[in-house]
């Protein structure tokens, strides 16, 4: 069967498959030795819910099924505003954060698919990741990403900054 994948707006009836999703990217990740990030439940169903209700929540579908979702976030992001050990590509221009990205694991493809879509709402993308997080790290850089430094969460979490601009 052909896969007809499609990016669309994420819905509040969608929230139940968003945190199994969600679950599941949280196993991948585990399993591959990172285990301080996206903990305490965190993305809560209430962070997904308030998503969804500022229009920045979407799923990936694989023929009708949900397998990804993430939010497509327009600037300013707050915890973007100091960067350390780095810079950003360009700190004048507006753009858009991508967070929270999931799929399940027999999904292939999704941080392409997503990126193809972000990048067509937005030529600046900037996106962050867990220092542990060595898949997001490996896809964010063949998508063409630059590191740019680090930035800090509200809860003074480290993230790794990355920025492409088109």
């Amino acid at each position: 069967m052909d896969l007809c994948r499609t990016i669309g707006p994420a819905l509040e009836t969608h929230a139940d498959r968003i945190m199994e999703v969600i679950g599941a990217a949280r196993k991948i990740m585990r399993s591959n030795g990172n285990m301080n990030q996206w903990t305490g439940g965190y993305p809560t169903r209430e962070t997904i819910l308030s998503d969804i209700s500022n229009g920045n929540g979407y799923v990936v579908e694989d023929n009708g099924l949900i397998v990804g979702y993430f939010a497509c976030v327009p600037s300013p992001e707050p915890t973007y505003a100091r960067i350390f050990e780095g810079q950003w590509l360009n700190d004048t221009l507006p753009y858009h954060v991508v967070h929270r990205i999931a799929s399940l694991p027999d999904a292939h493809g999704v941080f392409s698919s997503i990126m193809d879509w972000c990048f067509r709402k937005d030529p600046n993308i900037r996106i962050d990741t867990h220092r542990d997080n060595r898949i997001m790290q490996h896809v964010i850089l063949k998508t063409g990403f630059s590191y740019c430094g680090i930035i800090y969460l509200e809860s003074g979490d480290e993230r790794l900054a990355y920025q492409k601009i088109i």
